[in-house]
């Protein structure tokens, strides 16, 4: 069984730097063929999907995120990071970290969340 535990800040200050951690047990992070990704869902918006870390270790992102975005891992731990820069209030949300077989869809393992607040 996968499970997939996010860890990080739960207040971020305007204008500082976002980052998260998925910790990975139950499967390697650098299994064939899954991409690890990170979502996020505002206050009453729905899940939006923000980039990922393939198990070859590519990165793909959302192109609105793309300029403030970064996922990196770390394989010794079985982990993957999320950095997200230059945040507003608006980057307010639940993030996510989820396994998936295809880039933004059937993702079969989630994390419960994680509540980020930005605000002075």
């Amino acid at each position: 069984q996968v499970q997939l535990q996010e860890s990080g800040p739960g207040l971020v200050k305007p204008s500082q730097t976002l980052s998260l951690t998925c910790t990975v047990s139950g499967g390697s992070i650098t299994t064939n063929y899954y991409y690890w990704s990170w979502f996020r869902q505002p206050p009453g918006k729905g899940l939006e999907w923000m980039g990922a870390i393939a198990y070859s270790g590519s990165t793909h992102y959302s192109p609105s995120l793309k300029s403030r975005t970064s996922i990196s891992r770390d394989t010794s731990k079985n982990q993957f990071t999320l950095q997200l820069s230059s945040v507003t209030p608006e980057d307010t949300a639940v993030y996510y970290c989820a396994r998936g077989e295809t880039l933004k869809s059937d993702y079969d393992y989630w994390g419960q969340g994680t509540q980020v607040t930005v605000s002075s």
